[in-house]
């Protein structure tokens, strides 16, 4: 009788610190999922040589029925994005920077465009994938206290959430930490740590 293969988790890191507040939630998830039998994969942004996007819109000229547009530049975008597809769940971290997400994630997620229909005189882009068929975690943190944070720096959260339901996501869970710079090696509490590990089962439960 063959055996039926777990699900698959990829998490996809914004942080520039390995081992921080915000990686150390995504590996608590990571763990959990891994727990509940999936296959788990953590891509560090900072690891990846992905460009900046030149807004030249050829990927979004390309025919609609197209998963997404084939993009001209020619780096590791396509490596991290073939992971991502081939994802039952993910996960989308990166912790509060001047406001919004850090500048190694928005660099891939403008990169994400080619998963638009939008060629030149159209104003607003099509997403191409509508069937929302993953699971998404998103996770975020912020020197202030957690519920500051949500109230007052949305944008990273709201961007990130964006960006799982471009490529097909649906979020289950969105995590914010609050409180993280007060020193250099900071560890999740024992809640944190809880949450996360929640978050992480969501992703492969039914």
């Amino acid at each position: 009788m063959e055996k039926k293969m777990g699900k698959k988790v990829v998490a996809i890191g914004g942080s520039y610190r390995k081992n921080g507040i915000t990686d150390q939630a995504v590996d608590a998830a990571l763990r959990a999922a891994r727990q509940e039998g999936a296959y788990v994969k953590k891509i560090y942004l900072t690891d990846a040589r992905i460009e900046f996007c030149t807004n030249c819109r050829v990927c979004t000229a390309e025919v609609p029925e197209r998963k997404r547009g084939r993009c001209v530049i020619n780096d590791e975008i396509y490596r991290v994005l073939a992971e991502i597809e081939s994802a039952d769940g993910l996960i989308f971290a990166a912790p509060v920077n001047f406001g919004g997400p850090t500048a190694v994630m928005k660099r891939f997620i403008e990169r994400l465009i080619m998963y638009t229909f939008w060629p030149w005189g159209v104003m607003v882009p099509k997403p191409r994938i509508k069937a929302r068929n993953k699971k998404a975690v998103v996770i975020t943190s912020s020197s202030c206290p957690a519920f500051i944070g949500r109230l007052l720096m949305p944008n990273t959260a709201r961007t990130l959430k964006a960006s799982a339901g471009l490529l097909g996501a649906k979020v289950v869970r969105s995590l914010h930490f609050g409180l993280v710079a007060k020193e250099a090696k900071q560890r999740l509490t024992v809640s944190q740590v809880k949450k996360a590990e929640a978050a992480g089962m969501a992703l492969v439960g039914k």
